[in-house]
C-alpha cells in the first residue's frame, strides 16, 4: 500500500497531554513519519516543526507526486 505524502484533520478531541493549537480541522499537514509508534503520527504541524499527534485525528490524501511536491514547496514550513 502507498503511505500517504499529506493527511488531512479531521478531529483535535483527545489528544491527551498534546496540545492540539497547532493543528486545525480540516487544514493539510505534510506527514514526516506515518507509523511513529504507539498510534502517534509525526507530521509539520502550522507552527512548521514535525511534532506527533495521535494518528486518529488525521486521514490519509493521495495525491500524485507532483502535486505533492508542489504543495510541499508551497506550505508555510519552508
Amino acid at each position: 500500500m502507498m503511505t500517504p505524502d499529506f493527511v488531512v484533520c479531521v478531529q483535535r478531541g483527545n489528544l491527551g497531554n498534546v496540545s492540539g493549537e497547532d493543528i486545525h480541522v480540516g487544514r493539510l499537514y505534510e506527514v514526516v513519519e506515518m507509523n511513529a509508534g504507539h498510534g502517534m503520527i509525526r507530521i509539520i504541524d502550522d507552527s512548521g516543526d514535525h511534532y506527533l499527534y495521535p494518528a486518529n485525528c488525521f486521514k490519509p490524501v493521495f495525491i500524485q507526486d507532483s502535486v505533492a511536491l508542489r504543495l510541499s514547496q508551497t506550505l508555510p514550513h519552508n
